[in-house]
This record gives C-alpha cells, structure tokens and sequence, in this order.
C-alpha cells in the first residue's frame, strides 16, 4: 500500500473488482482511469472552491489502496486516515469527487464515528450517509449514494437476483424515497428503525444482497475501545476546531450553510483533554517484551515448545527544551500528569539545546520522585537532537517537552509526542501525520482541570 495520493497501491480485493454505478466497464478500462488520476488534483480545487472541507481533508492521512471497494475515513496506527480506492474515484467526474471528499470531512465534523455512534451500526452508518447527503447538490452525488428522496438505480446484476431481494431492494428504495430532505443523523436513524423492511435486515444480521452499501465505508470504528474513541475524538474535534477558526477569520466556509456553521462551532466548543491525549500515548507506547520460560506451559503446543512470560517495562524518553521560554512551572505541570503514569513504563529525562545533554539524564521509575528540572543548556533550540538521540538509544517513544520555537526536524520512525507549554504552537504548523501534538492548559485555581 502507497502512503501518498500518487503511487500505484499494493492492496487489492480479492476476486474482479465491479464498480456500484458502473458495472458493466471492465477492469481494465476502470484501471485505465485509475493510472491517470490524481487526487492532488481535486484536493487543490476543492481548496478553491470549500475551504473549510479542504482544511479538514488536508489533516488526514491520505492513502491510495484496493483494501477496500470505496473510500472512507478510519483511524489506523494512531493516524486519521482517508483511504480511497483508485478504481472507484476515478470513474466520476470532479464534481461527484469533490462531493465524496465533502462527504467524509462531514462524517469528521459531525462527530458521526466518534461520539455520535449508534448500534446496529449498519443503520447508523445509513442514516448518517443520509443526513450528510442532503446537505450535497445532485451534480455532487455519485449515483450508489444514500439521499432522501432519491430511489435506488436498478444493480447491473439485477436479473440474477430472487424474487425476495429484488422485493427488499424495492422496499428499501421506497422508503429512502419518501423521506424528506435535512433531517439529523438521529432523525433518520429512527425512521429507518420503525420501518418493517430494516428490522428485516436486521434479523439477518444487516447485511446481504438487497441492500446498498453507499459510496464510503464506515467499518473499524466499532472497533475502538472507549479509551481510544475519547482520544480519537480529541484528535478529530482538533482539526475541526482549527479548520472552523481559519473558516471564520477568512470568511472562507464555501457553501456550508449557516446552521452548518453553528453545528459545527457548537461541537467544537467542547474543550480536549489534553491529559487524557498525553495519558494515551504513554499507554499505546507500553510494549511487552517477551521471554522464553520454562515455567509457563505453552498452551497451544504444550510439552513441545517453552511458554513465555511477558515483562511490562518499556521505556520512554522524555527530552526538555533548555530555551528561556520554558518555565519550570510549565515543566512541573508536564511532570505532574507524567508522575501518574510512571507505574506504566520507565522515564529517561534528558535536557537538550542544539544537541542533547547526556549528563543531565535522570532515569524516573514507579515509586520515585518527580525528577528535578534544573537548567544545563543556555543554547538555541534543535528538535533534530533529540530525534537522532531517540534514534540511536531505542526508547519505545519519546516525549518532546517544549514551547515548539524551531524549524521541523526530520520525519522520526519512533513513536514521538510533542508536549507544548500553554499558550504555544509549533512554529513550522503541522506535525507529521504519526507524531502525537498535546497542548498543555494551564489550571484554573480551583478547578481540576
């Protein structure tokens, strides 16, 4: 699999791929299209024409890939992610590619697969398909989509199909049909509920032949644990947030409707915890290291094999920007959080300038103190340091504690969380799509926030 919008992809479905709209073209011809697409393309247009949707398209991960028959949002290896797969977008038109783009910047903005999820979620994935849908011109629409008041195209393959699915299909069509257009996710997602034809599928388990899929695919949400829906959700809501702030100082919405606008402002108020974000790092790093035992029988192949006991320390660097902006109060309130989560994994503090202070290191572990922040470095400021140290000492993650007032440093193949003091921001915009960014807030006296 590619991670950029302009390599040919690895991933491919198993069996001849057929396209919703257009089942008849083969897959040659759909791989035809494919080769001379390039998202790019839209994305600069759709950064014209709605800027507000481009913002948030512009902060996921964007993958080209078979892997699934559509294109959707998903958040995989702790990246928000766009998957697309080059033979099902390349068939349509700039207007319907830009819609589809809008389609899934409008799942993210409304909260659909993070805190608005609703079981059966097969349901929920169409009423939401739904209420998005209305909110798209038809030129914007591919023809497999879900819209109120628009029946269901006749599948290609409709002659092979029974007597029973071609009467759900009809069912299902009718009643997507008879709904009006601008209803709540919620909305339809009750009217769907109370229809005879959807208790049908759901006594079938929601699936099978008679039931449209739409244009995007919404599966590996249902996956996440509660803790990772709150993180997923702080990440979401961020991008959001900067992309409705950048909206509102430019004027710049495009044609998002003015309820639109104050939806989405009114989800985005919420503020993130940005403890819960730096909590969550800590534990996704925790790897368990694995050891031969003879003590422990293995299970599977008991009497053959040794079984394995499992040691629970991982390590972490943590590195401290030594500039003059950083107070050791805003350290203190960084350690204060960390102090908690030391039981989960071993600390290795550093202090680092242009390069790292190997002398200052203080190794902190369950039981033990906070470490002192005392200053060693009066120099400039140089995230590669750090980079290149965790590089070469192989923490499972490191944690870059700093006002963020310097160039980029090179792309990091460990896991790295950057830590902002309050009232800062990296200086270059955006992190890497893999690098986690907490932003500190500073208490407010008499409440723990």
């Amino acid at each position: 699999m590619a991670n950029d919008t302009g390599t040919v992809e690895a991933v491919r479905a198993p069996g001849e791929y057929k396209h919703p709209d257009f089942p008849h073209r083969t897959l040659s011809e759909l791989e035809r299209d494919a080769e001379i697409f390039n998202l790019d393309d839209h994305l600069v247009a759709l950064l014209f024409k709605e800027p507000f949707y481009a913002d948030i398209v512009r902060s996921l991960h964007k993958e080209r890939t078979r892997a699934i028959p559509t294109a959707g949002v998903l958040f995989r290896d702790d990246i928000m992610k766009l998957w697309w797969n080059p033979l099902f977008v390349a068939a349509y038109s700039p207007e319907q590619v830009g819609g589809i783009l809008k389609h899934e910047a409008l799942h993210l903005a409304l909260e659909h697969t993070t805190t608005r999820r609703y079981e059966p979620h097969r349901v929920w994935n169409i009423a939401t398909d739904l209420a998005i849908n209305s909110t798209l011109t038809l030129e914007e629409m591919p023809p497999c989509g879900f819209r109120p008041g628009k029946k269901f195209s006749e599948p290609g393959d409709w002659s092979r199909w029974t007597p029973e699915q071609q009467d759900r299909h009809l069912r299902l069509s009718a009643l997507i049909e008879s709904l009006p257009l601008h209803l709540t996710g919620e909305e339809y997602f009750g009217r769907l509920m109370d229809s005879d034809v959807v208790q049908e599928m759901m006594e079938e388990g929601g699936e099978g032949v008679g039931v449209p899929g739409g244009f995007d695919d919404h599966e590996g949400w249902g996956e996440l644990s509660d803790e990772e829906r709150e993180y997923v959700a702080g990440k979401v809501r961020q991008a959001v947030k900067e992309a409705q702030e950048r909206a509102d100082a430019k004027n710049a919405w495009g044609s998002v409707s003015a309820q639109m606008r104050e939806e989405i402002r009114k989800k985005v108020r919420g503020e993130i915890d940005w403890k819960a974000v730096l909590r969550h790092f800590v534990g996704t790093t925790s790897r368990a290291d694995r050891l031969s035992s003879v003590y422990r029988m293995n299970r599977k192949y008991a009497g053959i094999h040794p079984g394995h006991a499992r040691d629970y320390r991982p390590t972490l660097n943590c590195y401290i920007d030594q500039s003059g902006s950083m107070s050791d109060e805003d350290i203190i309130l960084c350690f204060g959080e960390l102090a908690g989560l030391s039981h989960r994994v071993d600390i290795n503090v550093f202090h680092f300038d242009t390069e790292v202070d190997e002398e200052s290191k203080q190794t902190w572990k369950k039981g033990q103190a906070i470490p002192k922040a005392l200053r060693t470095r009066f120099g400039g400021t140089d995230f590669g340091a750090p980079t290149r140290h965790a590089l070469k000492t192989k923490p499972e993650g490191y944690i870059i504690l700093t006002d963020g007032g310097a160039e980029k440093p090179e792309h990091s193949r460990i896991r790295r969380c950057w830590v902002l003091v309050p009232g800062r921001d990296l200086a270059w915009g955006e992190a890497d799509s893999r690098d986690v960014v907490v932003k500190m807030k500073k208490p407010i006296r008499g409440i723990d926030s």
